[in-house]
């Protein structure tokens, strides 16, 4: 994301030296011995990244024949060269005639006009991917190029001929039919009409500038902005036109100067994230419920409820809106993990406007229920966001596409459910039986949202306990063998991130906080509390706290896009710590000991689906593989 903020600064002509010093000086320290730039602290090289950075520091003045840069060329050409890396790692060449537009898949804007109902509609993809997918195919349709001053033959293997053909893929395979699919694309590309095309490109600019939030950003994130910024001043919007400059003003406030001369880009900003799991560490911990701090996050998290429809909307039209998104501003996309771990943090404390409080918990489990997937589970920003094919454009090669259930949210929303006295509801009990048909023949859950089979296992106990499920539950018993397996020799617990593409880190890597933290969380809800692995555990963690009462965790343990795009949440080495180390003063499993909303408070939502009657004693346990 650095390099691409710097691509995108020389792309508008706005790139100024001291941004562009300060910039460098952060892609130069994280390169590797190697050469190579990887995508997570401590993890291998990555072709993509490592060709971004390098063309980055060509911009920067650092030239090819500087050791570093020999390095990171002779690197890249060993992964494949240019050829090799991603398809919006060869868009951001092509801007810069490094690349031939003709050799890069397509994705015509008219996508705009297909129908919900349509395979690969917009509202097919998740809500980060088409809020990128939208600009780029009016940026793909102009084939914009702003001539480099050099080129970078050193990133190919043969210079000469650095994009050779691929080979065709059997036409009786998805990927063999999606490849034809590009190449009818191109061709329609050269005949589409132009009535049409001018007509889609305007229907792709008012899409963007509806989703435009009050800081200027779209989707509280840095990609979508970048590619709509560019869009739209492609699309005749001078830099100076206030839903431009708003744009490039909100991606300023995603730069961070941790020391003098030294800038870096964040990825996201999390308030609502943090300030929610921030009080329920603090309640578990012991602050009293009437706290003036918990009082005052209640406070700003009531005053972040999204009372407006958003994207989903599209699945969901009747459906009243009541969520809580991850960010400062982000109404068009509320997510249902947000909004579960605000309602189990509001419910902790003792408020003194009670209705206001219950009112905004009603709505939040109205609008999670009614967002639960056919399937009984949920998504993180949508309904039933499950198709496949988006996955196979050839186009679609950047990470996760589409928003499909997790192990994670859905436990959380469970656990919300379970709190509030809805255990026995059909909504909860659906959720509890896809939980249970989710589970890993290792006795694991897999983690979407964070790293990995730790952060899933680690949701889905404490909620399957808040649920019912007793300690002795077949389930709950092959999660706690799981968890015995992987601890670490020093007490703790962490794994790689590796672990989403290679199954021998599951559970593995080195002892983390927040790891440790996620595993301890499900031990204790086990019933687990006086068990030697969780007395290593509560150790490991005294032992590694530092004087100011925080802990050091320069591994990555928060997941954006398994295998593609991670991040180093910097409260997660303090909450979850927090909050396991005072369920374990306080001896309780998740979810007990809470005082419970007052009857009338959170009624039982309307939602699709038939309740069902399913007693916690009767569900079985399927595991995943069965």
């Amino acid at each position: 994301m650095d390099a691409e903020d710097l691509l995108l600064r020389e792309f508008l002509g706005i790139r100024d030296a001291h941004v562009t010093a300060a910039s460098a000086r952060w892609i130069r320290s994280q390169q590797r011995e190697d050469g190579a730039w990887p995508t997570f602290h401590g993890g291998p090289g990555d072709l993509s990244a490592t060709i971004e950075a390098y063309v980055a520091l060509r911009l920067a003045g650092d030239e090819p024949d500087q050791a570093h840069m020999q390095l990171a060329a002779k690197w890249s050409r060993g992964e494949g060269g240019v050829a090799a890396s991603r398809v919006f790692t060869r868009i951001w060449l092509a801007l810069f005639g490094w690349w031939s537009w003709d050799d890069l898949p397509e994705m015509p804007p008219e996508v705009i006009f297909l129908p919900k109902w349509m395979p690969l509609n917009i509202y097919s993809f998740g809500c980060w991917a088409r809020q990128t997918i939208v600009p780029l195919t009016v940026v793909g349709a102009h084939r914009p190029v702003r001539p480099a001053p050099f080129g970078i033959d050193e990133l190919h293997l043969d210079p000469g001929r650095p994009n050779p053909k691929r080979r065709r893929k059997s036409i009786t395979s998805w990927d063999g039919v999606f490849q034809r699919l590009d190449q009818v694309l191109h061709v329609y590309r050269r005949f589409s009409p132009r009535m049409v095309r001018r007509s889609a490109m305007n229907a792709c600019a008012r899409w963007i500038i509806e989703r435009q939030e009050a800081d200027g950003c779209w989707g509280g994130i840095q990609p979508p902005a970048v590619y709509s910024v560019i869009a739209l001043h492609l699309l005749g919007y001078d830099l100076d036109h206030p839903v431009v400059k708003a744009g490039l003003d909100s991606l300023d406030r995603f730069a961070v100067w941790p020391e003098e001369g030294v800038r870096m880009i964040e990825a996201c900003q999390s308030p609502v994230w943090d300030t929610c799991l921030a009080a329920i560490a603090l309640a578990d911990a012991g602050v009293p419920a009437d706290d003036p701090a918990l009082i005052k996050a209640a406070d700003w998290m009531l005053g972040e409820q999204i009372t407006r429809p958003g994207d989903w909307s599209v699945q969901r039209p009747q459906l009243a809106p009541g969520g809580w998104a991850f960010e400062f501003h982000n109404d068009n996309y509320p997510d249902i993990d947000d909004t579960a771990e605000v309602v189990l943090a509001l419910r902790r404390i003792d408020h003194p406007d009670r209705a206001r409080l219950d009112s905004a918990i009603d709505k939040a489990v109205r609008w999670n229920v009614g967002m639960q997937s056919r399937n009984g589970a949920w998504g993180a920003f949508d309904a039933d966001n499950t198709s496949s094919f988006p996955n196979r454009l050839p186009f679609c090669d950047f990470g996760e596409v589409i928003d499909p259930p997790s192990a994670d949210v859905t436990a959380h929303v469970v656990e919300m459910l379970a709190a509030l006295g809805l255990e026995h509801d059909g909504h909860t009990r659906r959720g509890i039986e896809w939980l249970l048909s989710e589970q890993e023949d290792s006795g694991a859950w897999f983690g979407r949202w964070g790293v990995n089979y730790i952060y899933g296992t680690g949701s889905a106990v404490p909620a399957l306990a808040a649920a019912g499920l007793g300690p002795e539950h077949p389930s709950i018993r092959r999660a706690v063998d799981w968890l015995h397996e992987v601890q670490n020799a020093d007490g703790g617990w962490g794994e790689d991130l590796r672990s989403y593409s290679e199954q021998e880190w599951a559970g593995r890597g080195h002892s983390t906080p927040s790891q440790t933290a996620w595993a301890l969380m499900a031990l204790l809800a086990a019933g687990e509390r006086d068990t030697d692995s969780v007395e290593r555990g509560v150790r490991w963690l005294a032992e590694t706290q530092l004087p100011d009462g925080s802990w050091d965790e320069p591994y990555f343990t928060g997941t954006g896009f398994p295998r593609d795009f991670s991040i180093n949440y910097h409260l997660y080495r303090m909450v979850f710590p927090l909050t396991a180390l005072g369920r374990y003063v306080r001896s309780e499993p998740f979810g007990a000991g809470h005082p419970a909303v007052p009857a009338g408070a959170a009624a039982t939502p309307p939602a699709p689906g038939t309740p069902g009657t399913v007693s916690p004693t009767t569900i079985a346990s399927t595991g995943k593989g069965a």
